[in-house]
């Protein structure tokens, strides 16, 4: 009973549950990091920077925003911003279009096509990989995961954040 910890409940932890924690806790940095490699390198062959890349990423999930919202979304400045916008303007993977509802805005939007023609054969592999995963499992357990999924998702943007200034940092 060496390695016996209290848990939250104030109860008794045994080993065997602390070393799949553990084990947990370590794949979940794990993946972290090879997420970030993989983004990188991605990055790299579409010859775009990282930031750029998830950008292009945002815009492809929300839809077009303005620069403004872009900045609030990745907690990047508008100055910033504006040169992540210049940046995929000039390689032709967004566009700028003034707001036909106030004229005063700026709207991104997403090129389709560009994003078919040089993002989408990178992801392709990796997306056909994790449909392969998913049909190995029920749909009640790919509800457990999703449901899983999204629950680490907001604690990721929780601490984003808190980090950025919006909650205690603790």
């Amino acid at each position: 009973m060496e390695d016996v910890l209290p848990d939250e409940d104030g109860g008794a932890q045994d080993g065997a549950r602390r070393q799949i924690e553990r084990e947990f806790l370590l794949a979940m940095r794990q993946a972290g990091a090879v997420m970030q490699l993989l983004g990188a390198a991605s990055a790299e062959r579409i010859g775009i920077n990282v930031t750029d890349l998830n950008c292009l990423n945002i815009l492809a999930l929300q839809g077009h925003m303005t620069a403004g919202d872009l900045a609030r979304v990745t907690g990047l400045t508008t100055a910033s911003i504006t040169g992540v916008i210049d940046r995929l303007e000039e390689a032709g993977f967004v566009r700028r279009e003034r707001d036909p509802h106030d004229r005063r805005r700026v709207i991104i939007r997403l090129d389709a096509a560009r994003g078919m023609r040089d993002v989408a054969p990178v992801f392709a592999p990796v997306i056909a990989a994790w449909r392969n995963v998913a049909a190995r499992y029920t749909d009640d357990e790919l509800r457990l995961i999703l449901g899983f999924q999204e629950q680490l998702e907001q604690i990721m943007r929780d601490r984003l954040v808190e980090l950025r200034g919006g909650g205690q940092d603790g």
